[in-house]
């Protein structure tokens, strides 16, 4: 096979993986392919909402028992159930839609106005280089302190923000709608007027809604996954935890194990938006198109779901005393701190191109080439030295720990909060096998000796 030949197969396969039209597919593997292509994107369409429903329900109704919640869920039927569920939220309410809409117009505005640099993300396939303003931690810092703000001038009238707890279900169930519609907005603005290159469709409206029509859209300007990813989703993360707090403060008074769960979560959030351009490299945003999966996940399962550990403390309160509390925040702490410094690392090494010390010593690197779909050959650097000489996704393990130490404050009387965690394991574990399959046929040959030398995949001598 001559180099152009051997580009094009590289191209075909790339078409497939982003879920482009393949002509190539055998009668034996269609089947295999719906099932993956419809089926199971409806299934979970139909699931992740009413999952984070159900959960927000077992906190808000059965004081946090999963066993509770799901007997009265099946004692007529499942159906029946999840419907009173949603009728018992208030869908398209004007509270919620002014919370989420207000909420949305301040992300968009913060991010045009406040100054940052330009800094590029990963090439794409077809030869396109996004380019983000670097201002999320400035627009995280100035958004903690305009809730704070807002907390302290409306206690003079009797009023808390939270409220937004109050109405948790009404604005979960309002997300959801608005989510959707977004989400059909993003689809056929892919299919209509694409923001770039990096687009298309697989001919099956099922998959290209759930999975996105574009890689990287923009509208008027605002990068949408980062706005989905970033400004709205990792930021609701972290307000809704404040809220929470709060509301725990305001009925149990200074509790430790709330105060720890928050803190750890906050500087998980606040290392996010320091490192917000090394995060705007990573698989999430480099191979997932803009669709269902990313941004509802985005817009509904991270203010849903993430925050679970602390809605489930506001009426659980536990007592940890001084020595725990201070064990698991500094636990919590050193592995947020191991989680920065790996990543550290990589972006050290690439920025020098090699040309720099990793733990006192010139690291070793393997020089690797790789070519788009363009036919345009470029390189790219594989460290095997430092944290990433112990496992090829080392940097899994202490964000793991670190979800751990802050849902360990809720102890063991139910599964309840360790549902992020458990989540997020395999979550990781998943991903890890997509990034090793993306650098594998992104790299090839150089990728194998990169697992020679490298061969753990997330625990070093055990996986």
């Amino acid at each position: 096979m001559n180099r152009k030949d051997m580009i094009k197969s590289k191209n075909r396969e790339m078409r497939n993986e982003s879920g482009d039209v393949s002509h190539d597919i055998p009668a034996k593997s269609r089947i295999k392919q719906f099932i993956e292509r419809t089926v199971l994107p409806l299934l979970l369409m139909l699931f992740t909402p009413n999952l984070v429903m159900i959960l927000w329900y077992t906190a808000a109704k059965f004081d946090g028992s999963i066993t509770h919640c799901l007997h009265h869920l099946l004692k007529d039927s499942l159906l029946t159930g999840l419907l009173n569920i949603w009728t018992e939220v208030s869908i398209g309410s004007s509270f919620a839609l002014i919370i989420i809409f207000a909420y949305s117009l301040w992300a968009i505005i913060t991010m045009k106005i406040l100054p940052g640099n330009l800094v590029k993300g990963s090439i794409t396939p077809k030869g396109n280089v996004p380019i983000y303003i670097d201002n999320g931690f400035l627009y995280f810092s100035l958004t903690i302190v305009v809730l704070v703000c807002s907390e302290i001038i409306l206690n003079k009238y009797d009023i808390s923000v939270s409220i937004i707890y109050d109405r948790f279900g009404d604005i979960l169930g309002t997300l959801n709608l608005v989510s959707f519609v977004f989400c059909l907005l993003l689809y056929v603005k892919g299919l209509t007027f694409p923001s770039s290159s990096d687009s298309g469709t697989s001919g099956n409206v099922v998959f290209d809604y759930y999975w996105g029509t574009e890689l990287y859209p923009k509208i008027y300007g605002i990068d949408i996954k980062q706005f989905t990813n970033c400004r709205f989703g990792m930021m609701s993360w972290a307000l809704i935890v404040v809220i929470f707090s709060i509301k725990n403060y305001q009925l149990n008074g200074w509790v430790d194990s709330n105060i720890v769960s928050t803190a750890l979560q906050l500087l998980y959030i606040t290392k996010f938006f320091w490192w917000e351009a090394g995060y705007l490299n990573t698989i999430d945003i480099m191979l997932d198109r803009a669709g269902y999966y990313i941004c509802w996940g985005c817009l509904v399962f991270v203010p849903g779901f993430y925050t679970s550990v602390s809605m489930y403390l506001v009426n659980h309160p536990v007592h940890l005393g001084t020595l725990a509390s201070i064990l698991i925040f500094i636990t919590g702490t050193a592995a947020l701190l191991i989680n920065y410094f790996a990543d550290k690392q990589k972006q050290k090494v690439r920025a020098t191109n090699g040309n720099c010390l990793v733990w006192g010593k010139k690291p070793v690197i393997i020089r690797a080439t790789y070519t788009l779909e363009t036919g345009e050959e470029k390189k790219g650097i594989l460290l095997v030295s430092g944290w990433w000489s112990w496992s090829r996704h080392f940097h899994y393990i202490p964000e793991i720990i670190l979800a751990f130490c802050w849902t360990i404050p809720a102890c063991f009387s139910s599964i309840t909060p360790f549902f992020y965690v458990i989540h997020l394991l395999i979550l990781l574990t998943h991903r890890s096998f997509r990034d090793d399959d993306k650098c594998g046929r992104k790299y090839g040959e150089f990728w194998k000796e990169y697992c020679r030398k490298v061969p753990y995949r997330i625990i070093p001598y055990l996986f």
